[in-house]
């Protein structure tokens, strides 16, 4: 039994692999795969790649190489959900590539071939998660410190539990923004990766759970110190999720 950790930026598996006492890197594909142990279980960690397409044959050969039992990624997101806040987490219940239009042959957001365009994370999978998340906002100042909550305003932050949308562009614009929330108005958040990881497990069988920290409202005001936030909030999070998600204390 081989859980994947994938992550979606460069510190956030940095701190994971700072958790495991004996990982071994393993290259394939021009990727790094590190395999280890944390809480007596085996983990491959590995990047992502941004986009699509760097994120599905990540997850492919992670599933065809170490034959991995489920998959948990990691990352942050861009919230456009109302109350949908920075320093909240979303944890995905479907994914939906947003940027996906084969119409009319097919309908817009259809993936060809599937007859469907949300696929859904692993319910068991996604429950422990969510309540590894709950209890780590719930203790969010020791995770993170007073000085990060301060800065970023993370005094209220919450766990949402929905829809997170996947496309190949960055969306930092308002008109964009808006446009996905008429669009898609059960979106909580979007990103650049999960999506196409969802359809890669899904092809394969394998379960998967995906969890996002907001970052910023994919907005005009998106955040200006994203790589301080990385560091002090997403990266810091994602690793005590992890933590109680193995250790059983979720």
């Amino acid at each position: 039994m081989t859980l994947a950790l994938v992550s979606a930026m460069p510190e956030e598996l940095q701190a994971v692999l700072d958790l495991l006492p004996d990982e071994q890197r393993i290259s394939l594909g021009g990727r790094s795969y590190w395999q280890g142990h944390l809480h007596g279980q085996t983990v491959v960690a590995v990047l992502s790649g941004i986009g699509k397409v760097a994120a599905a044959t990540t997850t492919a050969l992670l599933i065809q190489r170490f034959r991995v039992s489920r998959v948990l990624m990691t990352g942050v997101a861009g919230g456009i959900g109302p109350g949908v806040k920075v320093g909240d987490v979303v944890v995905a219940s479907e994914l939906l590539q947003h940027d996906l239009d084969a119409s009319p042959i097919f309908p817009r957001h259809e993936v060809p071939g599937y007859g469907l365009s949300r696929f859904k994370t692993d319910a068991a999978l996604s429950g422990q998660l969510a309540r590894a998340c709950e209890a780590t906002v719930r203790e969010a100042a020791a995770t993170l410190g007073a000085e990060a909550i301060e800065t970023f305003g993370l005094q209220s932050s919450r766990v949402h539990r929905g829809l997170l949308v996947t496309g190949d562009r960055f969306v930092s614009r308002t008109t964009e923004s808006e446009a996905l929330q008429r669009e898609l108005p059960d979106a909580l958040a979007v990103d650049m990766e999960s999506a196409a990881v969802a359809q890669v497990c899904a092809d394969f069988g394998v379960p998967l759970a995906v969890v996002r920290t907001i970052s910023d409202r994919a907005d005009d005001a998106a955040h200006v110190d994203f790589p301080r936030f990385l560091t002090q909030v997403a990266s810091r999070y994602s690793v005590a999720i992890v933590e109680r998600l193995l250790g059983g204390s979720a």
